[in-house]
């Protein structure tokens, strides 16, 4: 059997495969509201044979938006135009929803990548945001405001708030964004976080703000809903948040009951010195799902079938999680199925697709039995 589609579990949820996709940021929101361009993106991918399908960093506050385009579920109008897109993935596949939540700190107010990504100004539709410090990501920019504590209580009662609205909504899963240079980020990192007072400056108080987020939603949720996190294992510039530190927050994530850590790395300064290729990250997973005996997803430049099998059957990780990949080709996971000689689960509109030499690629589930 292949190991890429061996059954297992991720929390409490039991996945037919090893294959997620990614949350991938969309940039077209229409302030914090899903549109149809969210209905059909997603639609499309609830059939792409993975087992789980994990929604874009989503806004806990407008203010914690990456751009102007991005996702919220932040109030009752947020909430209800997502209703719909839940819905629907859940009218044609059986497909694990995961919801990821997140706030992006002093990378707020900033342009669509495909306008450039600079920073927007409060002058022309931006507005100010805020972080552990007032230090700007980029040194052109303007600083943002340092959090004091009643802004530190304000966005943890939102990520719980927001998680809760997710649990409406009737996600499977939830997962904090806690990676790639936003506010989570910031916090962990000495880079971005110059605080004086218990909050940060020494490992301990740099994790404090992240675990307290992460203590509040897994206390606001169902005890069988799975709650799992995305990190950086590093930041890829000497005096940075590093692997080391990585494994010490997961392992104090592990005692508080996270049932995964999604591993990737970076963004938390344009000063970062990444050397990538295939694979990149996966040494960063193992690591992390050794040192502290966490489920891990493993992520970055996973594009082809037999390198994400060898990376589940190494034990290297536990899933993949591929974005780019399942954007330039949805029906990856077939494809993937097929060259290893294994089953994945379709819709029934589909099951003619198969070519003859595959006939067997469908296998029965609820949305797909013979």
């Amino acid at each position: 059997m292949s190991a890429l589609f061996s059954p297992y579990q991720l929390g409490r949820l039991a996945m037919s495969n090893r294959i997620v996709v990614s949350p991938m940021c969309q940039y077209v929101a229409e302030d914090g509201r899903a549109t149809s361009w969210h209905l059909v993106h997603l639609g499309g991918l609830a059939a792409s044979g993975a087992a789980a399908l994990v929604i874009e960093a989503t806004a806990v506050e407008a203010a914690g938006r990456i751009t102007p385009g991005d996702l919220g579920l932040w109030d009752a109008t947020t909430e209800a135009a997502l209703r719909p897109v839940v819905s629907a993935i859940r009218g044609v596949s059986g497909i694990k929803v995961i919801l990821q939540l997140g706030h992006a700190g002093r990378k707020a107010s900033s342009d669509a990548p495909w306008d450039g990504g600079r920073q927007l100004v409060p002058a022309v539709g931006g507005w100010t945001p805020s972080a552990p410090s007032a230090l700007p990501h980029e040194e052109t920019e303007l600083p943002p405001i340092a959090l004091d504590r009643r802004g530190m209580l304000r966005i943890r009662d939102a990520f719980v708030a927001s998680a809760v609205r997710a649990v409406s909504l009737g996600v499977d899963g939830l997962e904090l964004h806690a990676g790639h240079g936003y506010l989570l980020h910031q916090f962990l990192s000495p880079l971005a976080n110059q605080r004086t007072d218990r909050y940060g400056g020494s490992l301990d108080n740099r994790m404090r703000f992240p675990l307290e987020v992460f203590d509040a939603v897994r206390e606001a949720l169902p005890l069988a809903m799975p709650l799992g996190i995305k990190l950086s294992a590093t930041d890829w510039i000497d005096g940075g948040w590093d692997l080391d530190q990585s494994v010490t927050l997961a392992r104090e994530l592990k005692r508080r009951g996270v049932d995964w850590i999604s591993v990737s790395s970076g963004g938390i300064s344009p000063k970062q010195n990444i050397v990538a290729g295939p694979g990149y990250q996966v040494p960063f997973a193992r690591r992390i799902g050794i040192d502290a005996g966490v489920t891990t997803i493993a992520v970055g430049l996973i594009t082809e079938p037999r390198q994400a099998d060898d990376i589940i059957a190494s034990g290297a990780a536990d899933f993949v999680a591929l974005a780019r990949a399942m954007l330039y080709d949805p029906r990856w996971a077939w494809h993937a199925a097929a060259a290893l000689g294994a089953t994945v689960e379709a819709p029934r509109p589909y099951w003619r697709a198969a070519p003859a030499a595959h006939a067997q690629l469908f296998h029965n589930t609820r949305f797909g039995s013979r």
